[in-house]
């Protein structure tokens, strides 16, 4: 008999890859090792699913940062056109962050990014972290990020009592028949 997981201690150690559609492979290979200087080091031809068995034949590409994390790609023939978002928030908030060592090397990616026809936004000083954002060959939101405050990801207890006060607001909002949106924007600009 299977021992039921304790899901206290399980717990995945770090990401293995990110996989996301490409619509033409050999264009995000040039994007990923000319602009992104990352490198080329798997690819995977397959003619059905691995996991339903479905004919479905793709090329699946991947790239490798420094830490041994990769950046996947797959190519479907027929795919069709990735629909534009219904909202900004489908657009600007799915992204893909990457990590470089200082605020410099953010305003370097900025002046590179330029001059490989590649337009960015920023960098933003976000208090946290210092960012430029850009869209890559296939449309997906990028992220060159750094670090400004070592402790931004070590709140656990602060961001229960956000999580509460988000709750709180946004449950207040409904049962009154008040707009959510608005409860929330009001709540957040008391408390800058």
């Amino acid at each position: 008999m299977t021992q039921p997981l304790d899901h206290v201690r399980l717990s995945p150690q770090m990401i293995h890859h990110t996989a996301y559609v490409t619509y033409d492979a050999e264009a995000t290979v040039d994007f990923y090792t000319r602009v992104m200087g990352l490198e080329f080091c798997s690819a995977v031809m397959d003619s059905r699913l691995p996991s339903t068995g479905e004919p479905l034949p793709y090329f699946h590409i991947f790239f490798r940062l420094p830490d041994n994390s990769t950046i996947g790609f797959f190519e479907v023939p027929g795919v069709p056109a990735r629909e534009a978002p219904t909202h900004i928030a489908h657009r600007v908030f799915n992204h893909l962050a990457l990590e470089v060592k200082s605020r410099e090397e953010v305003d370097r990616w900025c002046v590179w990014l330029n001059s490989q026809g590649v337009e960015p936004i920023g960098p933003i000083d976000h208090g946290l972290i210092y960012s430029v954002y850009f869209f890559d060959n296939n449309g997906l939101r990028t992220e060159i990020t750094t670090t400004i405050d070592p402790e931004w990801n070590r709140r656990p207890e602060q961001a229960q009592k956000d999580l509460t006060r988000w709750k709180t607001v946004k449950s207040a909002a409904i049962a009154s028949g008040q707009n959510v949106s608005e409860a929330l924007f009001n709540m957040i600009e008391r408390e800058k």
